[in-house]
């Protein structure tokens, strides 16, 4: 199985100002192509909290994600964070550095800014936007604007793919956990290789449950929707 870990950095996602949408869309992106997200997380705009979480997780992981931070104001520092995590220098890519200057006339020198990646990245075309992303090793920099980072990371998604998509199957019931965790558990034993999850909520007009069953293996997920669907049904109505 692929693994990945999913960095978001901001101040304004960690204070809550900005809803982390990033990280909702890359989760589900993923799965798609065949990669479990194991880890999420939201660090402010600080080189040391950007830097430990890089160093850290790309150990152990196939890939790393980051989005944010790759704009020309102060508290856009991921690049020389990264830089930092590789110990590396920042280099100017030339011929980046010369386009940016000319798709962006009215301010070259702020836009060749974007151009400082640490030594050793391979920039990343930004579809919808300036700064361009990068990739250094198994980590790849995204922006944090929605719209560029669905581009950027679509634009390159093959070079992420695994080896198998994780197909997921999602039912709602009107009933409670507590009246189908039997089953719930029953399918977990009978189908270790199938995650299966059950999300609660509490509607005006009675309890819900959505019951969401995910997998690689095409098979045991079919056969464990075979099982559980009925069951449930049986139970819930």
């Amino acid at each position: 199985m692929v693994r990945a870990a999913i960095l978001t950095i901001g101040n304004e996602v960690v204070s809550g100002d900005v809803p982390n949408t990033n990280a909702t869309w890359l989760g589900q992106r993923l799965e798609e192509l065949g990669v479990r997200v194991v880890l999420a997380a939201t660090v402010p705009d600080e080189l040391g909290a950007i830097g430990d979480f890089v160093r850290r997780e790309r150990e152990r992981v196939d890939f790393v994600i980051v989005t944010g931070g790759l704009g020309g104001t102060p508290d856009d520092i991921t690049r020389e964070a990264l830089a930092a995590a590789f110990e590396v220098e920042q280099r100017e890519v030339p011929e980046l550095a010369a386009d940016l200057r000319s798709r962006f006339p009215r301010h070259p020198d702020y836009a060749a800014r974007w151009a400082q990646l640490p030594a050793g990245s391979r920039p990343l075309d930004n579809p919808h936007g300036g700064a361009p992303g990068f990739q250094i090793a198994n980590v790849w920099v995204l922006p944090g604007l929605p719209t560029e980072m669905e581009a950027m990371f679509d634009a390159y998604a093959d070079e992420l793919r695994g080896p198998e998509p994780i197909a997921a199957w999602r039912r709602s019931y009107r009933t409670r956990e507590s009246d189908i965790v039997q089953l719930l558990t029953g399918a977990t034993v009978r189908w270790p290789q199938v995650r299966i999850g059950s999300y609660p909520r509490f509607l005006p007009e009675g309890p819900e449950v959505e019951v969401v069953l995910k997998s690689s293996d095409a098979r045991a997920l079919a056969e464990a929707v075979a099982w559980i669907e009925p069951a449930l049904e049986a139970v819930a109505g």
